[in-house]
């Protein structure tokens, strides 16, 4: 899981995004547009993360379409101090 969140976060260009969105699923779920309005971001931008995200399995979802909420992994709330050192050292937290 390290080398996968240094890749999502620290190796690509939207990884501050993609830190934003873990960080806040952390504290609560949220469907893809309240993290939007959160964020201060494009909803397909929130979309694209998102599914980068999922693909990586570190969100999961529930719910369909529009109402569809986004969920840290078991596997990512394992990891989460990992993810803490990751956004530290880059400077963001």
């Amino acid at each position: 899981m390290k080398k996968i969140l240094w890749w999502l976060i620290g190796g690509t260009k939207g990884g501050v995004n993609r830190a934003r969105i873990i960080h806040n699923l952390h504290q609560r779920p949220y469907n893809a547009h309240q993290l939007a309005e959160k964020l201060d971001l494009d909803y397909k931008t929130v979309r694209h993360h998102i599914k980068v995200l999922e693909e990586n399995k570190v969100l999961t979802s529930s719910g369909e379409k529009y109402g569809t909420m986004y969920f840290l992994t078991p596997q990512m709330e394992d990891n989460y101090e990992i993810f803490q050192r990751i956004w530290h050292e880059m400077g963001e937290n």
